[in-house]
């Protein structure tokens, strides 16, 4: 019988495994997945009706596409005749019945919090999580955090901003329910960074919690203060709000940097508990947590699943949301799938990379699919790299050109021109390398580029200035 299997969940709230435990649900966590896979169809059916009864938006999407929940008697059906729907279709029905949208299951008044997007690129998208969801939550979250070895009473300091941003607050909601100290730290305050330092050393947290970026940019500054981050005795540190925590390149030197172990985690903010993506412990990479959210990976295309081992952008599918349920929506990232042991022992498939991108991210050079993280990655290998570059798309005549504005790191350039060409070079050769074509390479003096606090942007595409960038760089 798995622990605590029902809809809606009504989780104890006063349940905590045995402390020695490396699992917060056995059961769940490492059954069969065959079997696991015959309990989520169960639940599957059981959203997809809830939804039926309570959801205008779900009834005409399902009847424009001539399928009814009773409809669904394996997986292979609901991959096949459940349409997927996307962050547009979501915005189209807040648009019509706003604030909440018709695909809001639950009366108004049970909402207990409400979080977004930035709207920055168009109409914002209203989140509206119930009382009994933001519960759901934080067991959710309090479990995965568990399995990445945080105990009660750890410390876990959150050093990204507390907004509209959902992993703020869904990484305190689970830390509260753990048991943890909870320092909700914040950022993006100007000398917020040089003040974290500050407290890191002094409080000593276990765990910690924040982009990737950020992590990079905490340890620059903590360098600039005279303090080693290892310093900070931390000994997790998870995080999540864009690539690289999985990326080689990125996480081991983050590990380095700190001295503690790097959990990835993460998936979309509108499917939360957002952690359904995630590693543990042992194990690298991020799992597919399958019984709290049903995860595929397909292609973008016809959003049927890939084999295991191929590339596919994630379809998620709540399993315990009762107030605006995602049923079957496309992610738009990009990762591939594995169905192999983990370490932990947990049963889940795992997505070995994590999440390294979105479709609308990745771009084209000679027909050459690139990512940007795969570039950050590989200069964050290279010893002299200063910690930030900009990734230009251009053009010269009818071809595109790739062209990386790199800064040295402060140490590097102290040691002159000679230096500073010699780790041009090697960028050029590594980058060349990993892409595959030519790359074009501009050094630019250290700490030119701003750094951030939250997710970084790196690149941008202006085909017309190639001719003024190759010069300067010539």
């Amino acid at each position: 019988m798995m622990e605590e299997w029902q809809f809606p969940p009504d989780y104890d709230e006063g349940y905590f495994p045995d402390p020695s435990s490396r699992y917060w649900f056995s059961e769940r966590e490492t059954m069969d997945p065959a079997a696991r896979d015959a309990k989520i169809l169960g639940r599957v059916q059981e959203v997809m009706n809830y939804a039926w009864q309570y959801s205008a938006f779900y009834r005409r999407k399902w009847e424009e596409a001539g399928v009814h929940p009773d409809h669904i008697k394996s997986l292979e059906d609901f991959e096949d005749r459940v349409p997927v729907i996307t962050k547009q279709d979501l915005r189209d029905s807040q648009a019509g019945a706003p604030p909440f949208g018709d695909y809001l299951c639950i009366p108004e008044d049970e909402i207990h919090h409400i979080h977004g997007t930035s709207g920055t690129t168009g109409r914002p998208t209203v989140f509206g999580i119930g009382r009994r969801d933001w519960k759901t939550i934080a067991n959710n979250q309090a479990r995965v955090m568990w399995g990445m070895g945080i105990r009660p009473g750890d410390m876990v300091f959150i050093a990204s901003v507390f907004s509209l941003y959902m992993g703020s607050w869904g990484t305190l909601a689970g830390a509260e329910r753990l048991g943890c100290k909870c320092f909700p730290f914040g950022a993006g305050a100007p000398g917020m960074t040089q003040r974290a330092v500050t407290w890191l050393k002094m409080m000593q947290p276990a765990a910690f919690y924040a982009t990737p970026s950020y992590a990079l940019r905490l340890a620059e500054v903590a360098e600039e203060e005279g303090v080693d981050p290892r310093e900070f005795g931390l000994k997790v540190m998870f995080f999540s709000g864009e690539p690289g925590a999985s990326i080689p390149g990125i996480r081991d030197r983050i590990a380095e940097l700190f001295g503690a172990r790097v959990v990835d985690s993460g998936t979309m903010a509108e499917i939360t508990p957002w952690m359904n993506g995630a590693g543990s412990a042992e194990t690298g990479g991020m799992m597919l947590w399958q019984d709290m959210v049903y995860g595929e990976v397909c292609d973008p295309h016809t959003n049927r699943r890939v084999p295991w081992g191929e590339q596919g952008t994630p379809v998620y599918t709540n399993l315990e949301r009762t107030s605006q349920p995602m049923i079957r929506l496309q992610s738009g990232d990009l990762t591939h799938w594995v169905m192999e042991e983990n370490p932990c022992g947990r049963t889940y498939p795992r997505l070995p990379r994590g999440i390294y991108g979105r479709i609308d991210d990745m771009f084209q050079i000679r027909g050459e699919n690139v990512y940007p993280s795969e570039i950050h990655a590989t200069l964050n290998e290279m010893e002299g790299y200063g910690g930030e570059h900009r990734i230009v798309i251009t053009r010269e005549g009818s071809m595109d050109e790739l062209l990386i504005r790199l800064e040295p790191s402060k140490e590097l350039e102290a040691r002159g021109a000679d230096a500073v060409k010699e780790f041009r070079d090697k960028a050029k050769h590594d980058l060349e390398r990993m892409l595959g074509f030519r790359v074009g390479i501009e050094m630019v003096a250290a700490d030119t580029f701003p750094r951030t606090d939250f997710k970084a942007k790196r690149v941008i595409e202006d085909r017309d200035l190639y001719s003024s960038l190759r010069q300067e760089a010539e």
